[in-house]
């Protein structure tokens, strides 16, 4: 069974910072993919921009070495490769200045969409916007598209949305997470909305608790510099945990429209109530082996910066008063898992003293590695000599149940797509990012208030022991990473 691809208009994309890791690691595979299954117009092109001295047949050189290395198996085929290639185009541009702007002007076309494509520092999201305004680049029709970081507190945020929105509408602001890309982020939705069976269980009265985990088996190598200036808080649980967070949480949007979806967020996270610092844990991995410690890869001996977080969350709403959310996240642990699980409470009444406390009911929602859905139940253990009863799963990996539709399709193609349709469902708003950053930011000067350093853990660890007590005292558990 064949998925169906929608169609798009035609587009100029231009991306901005092309040479950089993300726009050959993740951006340029992700547009040749789409263009492989027909999703990109004939007229449709891909200018790249950067600081580097190349022309245009240096560009399709350097897409075809990254298209051969991170899309090696779609990039086989001689045919379709050149043709994508035919799409290309590169003008070289000072952000920060004014070379390159008249050259953009004339390599655009003034009847279709513009789509900027930012993949550069945050330093540079206000220069590019100021420019892209002032040349008469940015037409009333364009969208500007954003990575994280979205600044680094409420302050820095708050500058960086004025300067865009001096430049541009939101409604052509485009904040990128690529978490909310993922299959099964989006499936969540369905799950909840497209279902009659689950909304009367989705609250309080019925789920004992939610765990959302993100652990990554790999460090910050690579990327200590950065990392060692944001941590595990800024850097994942503000934006990509918060965000998981309120799509289980939400309520029920009155329809599948973008502001609607983003109203329901924005009320989940004005909701969370103050973390107190004993619910939060932190950590840093240390050496094992004598090798591999977070300090090594950062570069920082003294650092007081958290490769791990884990924390307890109330949520202040009639839906979630009493259901505690446990967030945790991390670098160099076990393995490369991330899960959303509603676990729901005990039967009122226990008739089978052995299951006692047991919570035997879980909703798995899997990100990755393998996307798909799982409820735990219980049932009789098969077989004469009394009632003995067995947990087992009811299991929906996609590329089982799916097949062929449930192909790998990274994050990034998806949202580019829905950048050019003009469908701002999937990105954040302005204020929603502002309302998360003044949630955190009072968490976050709490340690670094007082210096408190994270708590050691091994790499390859699940994380440190205080993680594990933090549910330990709720008479709970976490989930195995595994």
């Amino acid at each position: 069974m064949v998925s169906r691809v929608i169609p798009v208009d035609s587009f100029d994309l231009v991306l901005f910072g092309v040479t950089g890791d993300l726009a050959r690691r993740k951006i340029l595979p992700g547009l040749f993919h789409r263009f492989i299954v027909g999703q990109m117009p004939e007229d449709a092109r891909v200018i790249g921009s950067a600081r580097t001295d190349m022309d245009r047949a240096g560009f399709q050189n350097l897409v075809r070495t990254s298209l051969l290395e991170f899309a090696p198996e779609t990039a086989k085929s001689n045919e379709a490769l050149s043709a994508f290639l035919d799409r290309l185009d590169y003008v070289k541009v000072d952000a920060t200045g004014d070379k390159g702007w008249s050259e953009l002007v004339e390599t655009l076309r003034p009847d279709v969409v513009r789509a900027f494509y930012l993949s550069v520092t945050p330093s540079l999201f206000g220069p590019i916007a100021a420019n892209l305004s002032e040349h008469g680049i940015a037409t009333p029709d364009s969208r500007i598209v954003v990575e994280k970081p979205f600044g680094r507190d409420l302050e820095t945020s708050k500058a960086l949305n004025a300067e865009l929105r001096r430049c541009f509408d939101e409604h052509q602001i485009y904040r990128i997470d690529h978490y909310l890309g993922k299959e099964t982020v989006q499936n969540l939705m369905a799950l909840r909305f497209a279902n009659s069976l689950w909304e009367p269980l989705w609250n309080s009265t019925h789920v004992d608790h939610v765990q959302i985990t993100v652990s990554e088996s790999l460090g910050v190598e690579g990327r200590g510099e950065y990392y060692n200036r944001s941590g595990a808080m800024r850097d994942m649980v503000q934006n990509h945990l918060v965000q998981l967070l309120c799509l289980t949480a939400m309520e029920p949007p009155s329809k599948l429209a973008s502001n609607a979806v983003r109203d329901e967020k924005v009320k989940v996270i004005e909701a969370l109530e103050p973390v107190p610092q004993s619910d939060i844990v932190r950590g840093q991995y240390r050496a094992v082996s004598g090798k591999d410690s977070y300090v090594e890869h950062a570069g920082d001996p003294n650092s007081l910066t958290e490769s791990f977080i884990a924390m307890k969350i109330n949520i202040g709403n009639w839906r979630w008063a009493g259901t505690p959310f446990y967030l945790r996240t991390g670098k160099k642990l076990r393995a490369r898992s991330s899960e959303i699980a509603i676990v729901f409470r005990d039967p009122p009444h226990m008739i089978f003293p052995k299951m006692e406390g047991r919570r035997g009911n879980a909703l798995i929602i899997r990100l990755q590695p393998d996307e798909g859905i799982t409820l735990r139940t219980t049932i009789k253990e098969p077989g004469p000599g009394g009632m003995r009863l067995a947990e087992v799963t009811l299991d929906m990996t996609f590329a089982e149940a799916l097949g062929e539709q449930a192909q790998a399709q990274d994050a990034y193609e998806r949202l580019i797509m829905d950048v050019i349709r003009g469908d701002q469902t999937l990105f954040m708003r302005g204020d929603e990012v502002e309302a998360a950053w003044e949630w955190a930011d009072p968490m976050i000067a709490g340690w670094e208030g007082a210096a408190l350093r994270p708590a050691p853990y091994d790499a390859g660890s699940s994380g440190p022991e205080d993680a594990l007590m933090l549910l330990h005292r709720d008479g709970r558990r976490w989930r195995e990473i595994e």
